[in-house]
């Protein structure tokens, strides 16, 4: 009799849980895919991330821009972003601070913005830093149940990336 009580006094659960525990800490998200995370990163010219941030899945590009732009690295003379970074606030935050931004606009935006075509080529770097990224398994396909470890790792590689451009330089 005590437990039909307990279970069924309230439709919610008990005082101990408040909301979900866990995913949104970690860094896991709600997609397509399952449960997913994505990897923000911000480079330098020559494909060599300093840093990264880390979010769910489901989670806008443009969210994390305040994050990159926080990293202590010095302010580029352009940003080189996908379409996923297009939006009036960030394109304003960039010219502010002295940015050319380099974004092409979203296919459903109502006044499209200019393109320097000519530069955005070069944004391939940044897609060939993530390619090496992602050689390593672990972090391809993300083994890691915590976001510290699984950024751990992250800073692990881009470790590895920045020795292999500063060795057997000619």
């Amino acid at each position: 009799m005590a437990a039909y009580a307990r279970q069924h006094r309230s439709p919610c659960p008990f005082a101990g849980h408040w909301g979900k525990r866990g995913a949104h800490a970690d860094a896991f998200g709600r997609s397509r895919g399952g449960f997913t995370s994505k990897i923000h990163a911000r480079c330098d010219n020559q494909g060599r991330p300093p840093g990264f941030v880390l979010t769910g899945g489901q989670v806008s590009d443009y969210r994390t821009t305040e994050a990159l732009m926080a990293l202590p690295v010095p302010n580029p003379r352009a940003m080189l972003a996908d379409r996923g970074y297009d939006s009036d606030g960030f394109r304003q935050n960039l010219l502010v601070h002295g940015i050319l931004p380099v974004i092409p606009s979203r296919k459903g935006r109502s006044v499209p913005q200019k393109t320097d075509w000519r530069r955005y080529r070069d944004r391939n770097c940044i897609e060939r830093m993530f390619n090496h990224l992602k050689q390593m398994r672990r972090i391809a396909t993300r083994y890691d149940k915590t976001a510290l470890s699984f950024m751990s790792f992250l800073n692990i590689a881009a470790a590895r990336l920045l020795i292999n451009s500063f060795v057997n330089v000619a």
